[in-house]
Parts: C-alpha cells; sequence; structure tokens
C-alpha cells in the first residue's frame, strides 16, 4: 500500500548548471516480505560469522596457536557474542576444538585442522587482492566530505569492506603512498586520501559506459537505477509519475562535489539514493545493517532521515526483518549478478559459513547418541562459569 503527498518548489543554484527541482513525494510503504532476500545465507549468519572469525583471529595471533578460556571469557562485548563464550565456542566443534590446558584443569580451545586449513586460505585471498581491498577502502574515502573520515569510522566500516582485522595496524603494508593519517577536530585521528589521478567512476556510471558501448564522460541525464521490484508488488499510477521523473533526474556521482545541492531538491535525493548504491556495492554481501550506517550522516553529507531512502525507494533496495534487526540489501547484485563485482572475501566466508553448518551436524549427532543412554545427558561446563 503506498500513499503521497506532493509538494513543488523549483530552486535555482548559481554554482551549477543544473535546476534544482523540488517535487517531493511522501511515499508510505507498507512492508512486504520477500522470502528470497529474507533467506540468503551469507547475509543471515554475517553477525555470528563475524564473532566466529574474531575469536579464530585470536587464537591465531596468540604464539601457541591456542588459548585458555581465561584469556577471552570476559570480552563479550568485544566479540558480540550474546551468550558466555565458551558456550559460544562449544557451538562450533568443527571450527573450533576444546581440549584441558596444564593449569587450574580449565578449558583451553584451538582452530581445527579444516579451520586452520581456511584460516590459510583466507589470508592467501588478503595478500593476491591487496590492491582490490585497498582501493575499496579509498573509493569510501574519496565519498567522505574532505576526502577524510575518522579512524573510528574506518574501523567500523572493516567487516562490511573485507578488510581483516588488523588491517591498520601495518599501514606500511597495506596502504599505498596516496593515504596519510591526520588530526581531525576536537583530536580525533583520521585516515584521508590525496587523489589526483582519473575520474572515478560508481558502478552505475561504468555499467552505463558499458551497456552504451562507448568510451568518455557519462552524461548525467543519461543514468538511471535498476530497479528491481518484488513479485506482485503495484505501485499507484502517482507513484509510478513521480518514480519516472525521479528516474530522469542528473544522476550526481558519489564521488563529485555535492556541495552546491539544495538539500532538500530532488537531485540531493538522487545523489543520497547513488551514494547508499555505490557502498553497498563495495561490501562483501551488498548489504548492512541500517543501524550500523547511521554513523556515516555527518561525514558524507547525508541527511538527518537517511535511512528513509531505503524505505522510499523498494525497488532498488531491500529491507530484511531477520535476526531482530533491520538489514539494507542492494538489489542489483543479486537479480543481475554481472551487474556489480563479486567482492573477493565472499567465498572464503561462503566457506567458514559451512564449517559452522557442519558444526549442527556434530552436534545433533552428539545429541543424538546421548539419547540412546538409559542414564540421560549430563552437561558439562569446564569453565565453571569461569570468569576471572
Amino acid at each position: 500500500m503506498l500513499s503521497i503527498r506532493r509538494h513543488a518548489k523549483t530552486l535555482a543554484s548559481s554554482c551549477t548548471n543544473l535546476t534544482q527541482k523540488r517535487t517531493y513525494v511522501d511515499v508510505y510503504m507498507k512492508w512486504k516480505r520477500d522470502p528470497y532476500f529474507d533467506n540468503i545465507e551469507h547475509i543471515l549468519r554475517s553477525s555470528q560469522l563475524k564473532s566466529v572469525l574474531g575469536l579464530k583471529n585470536c587464537i591465531v595471533d596468540d604464539p601457541n596457536r591456542c588459548i585458555p578460556i581465561s584469556a577471552i571469557s570476559k570480552k563479550t562485548r568485544q566479540f558480540d557474542v550474546s551468550t558466555k563464550i565458551a558456550q559460544f565456542l562449544r557451538k562450533f566443534p568443527s571450527i573450533f576444538e576444546e581440549f584441558v590446558g596444564p593449569e587450574y584443569n580449565l578449558p583451553w580451545f584451538r582452530l581445527t585442522p579444516e579451520a586452520t586449513e581456511l584460516d590459510k586460505q583466507e589470508r592467501i585471498v588478503y595478500e593476491t587482492y591487496a590492491e582490490d581491498l585497498r582501493d575499496r577502502l579509498k573509493k569510501l574515502i574519496l565519498m567522505s566530505k574532505d576526502n577524510v573520515l575518522p579512524l573510528s569510522i574506518v574501523q567500523g566500516m572493516k567487516w562490511y569492506l573485507g578488510l581483516p582485522d588488523d588491517y591498520l595496524q601495518f599501514p606500511e603494508m597495506n596502504l599505498d603512498s596516496s593515504f596519510r593519517f591526520v588530526d581531525m577536530e576536537d583530536g580525533v585521528k583520521g585516515l584521508a586520501v590525496d587523489y589526483n589521478g582519473d575520474k572515478v567512476l560508481s558502478v552505475l556510471q561504468k555499467n552505463a559506459m558499458k551497456k552504451r558501448g562507448r568510451r568518455g564522460e557519462v552524461d548525467l541525464e543519461e543514468i538511471e537505477f535498476p530497479l528491481f521490484p518484488s513479485k506482485g508488488c503495484r505501485l499507484r499510477v502517482k507513484i509510478e509519475d513521480w518514480l519516472e521523473e525521479f528516474q530522469k533526474l542528473p544522476y550526481v556521482s558519489p564521488y563529485d562535489d555535492y556541495s552546491c545541492l539544495d538539500p532538500s531538491s530532488d537531485v540531493a535525493e538522487k545523489r543520497v539514493v547513488g551514494f547508499l548504491h555505490e557502498l553497498l556495492c563495495l561490501f562483501v554481501e551488498h548489504s548492512a545493517e541500517r543501524k550500523k550506517l547511521l554513523c556515516l550522516k555527518k561525514h558524507f553529507g547525508l541527511p538527518q532521515k537517511v535511512h528513509k531512502a531505503f524505505e522510499r525507494h523498494p525497488q532498488i533496495f531491500y529491507l530484511s526483518m531477520k535476526n531482530k534487526t533491520c538489514t539494507a540489501i542492494l538489489r542489483e547484485p543479486y537479480r543481475d549478478k554481472a551487474s556489480v563485482e563479486t567482492h573477493p572475501v565472499l567465498a572464503i566466508r561462503k566457506k567458514y559459513i559451512q564449517l559452522m553448518k557442519n558444526s549442527e551436524l556434530i552436534l545433533k549427532s552428539r545429541r543424538n547418541s546421548f539419547g540412546f543412554r538409559d542414564e540421560g545427558i549430563v552437561e558439562k561446563d569446564l569453565d565453571l562459569d569461569f570468569e576471572g
């Protein structure tokens, strides 16, 4: 169900040749579930996988490649784990192997041979695609207001960009000469990019050039968003008219200067949608928790209610309500797989997810084995809820 309220206003800017017209349509969309996007496995398991890989890296970084539970038992917030760490590790016996340590009879954990092999493959991916990962970070920073982002923002986007946990700890190895660490306002440390190369083109611009079979500058007037409506979704005539007008608006690349745009204009809205499109194209899963993107508003010139862009453009984005959160998913990479380049880290993450699924089979087998015993199941917790 969709309803609209229309307001009209024509604005002219002295610093641009574009006439910025405001014909705001207040779109209300009754959320419509799409089983396809709700059940993309690597998106569904992304949050849990992030915790698994964080703990895996903690074990790998130890000189002995094994750790006692006491080393991590109080770090539930750091690894974003809602249960006790030991309980979480035991959920994945195909990744984490438990054994009794040399001191105090406490449980220790190490990686299984399968997980160790995957860790090696993961590191090879990082080495092989180092330039690709660096370019994704560079593009993120180049979309920002002054080509600089606080390190806290970069840290928060590492998982989505597919960067290793320790990426910024080794700048001489991971960053090129165009990157520099700077001091921002209020003593905040930032990462800036000095770029004087060829114009950076967005995914939409590159695809438009390929489609038209020509090289050179892409006319701003010619870029439209690929639309992928859910099955059974019908729009009212007035909404269709507004959408057609919106598509014909000038496209402002997220890498271009947007300071001349009136924030309330239709062109500015299309620029915001274009930014979100490009941002999700850079991410591993072409998706992100919507709340995690709210911290980007200040540094990318986004409106206060940027989250409304996802709701106003359901044929471009899908909002999944699975896992007790709202995840914004870009439709295009999943409906037209040739349009957006697959992230090089995605394949290795899918392999880790398969190991996680193998753990479920192992635990199920163990439960069935215990079920044949007359004495019943006795749960053991060797760490005795160890807290210190």
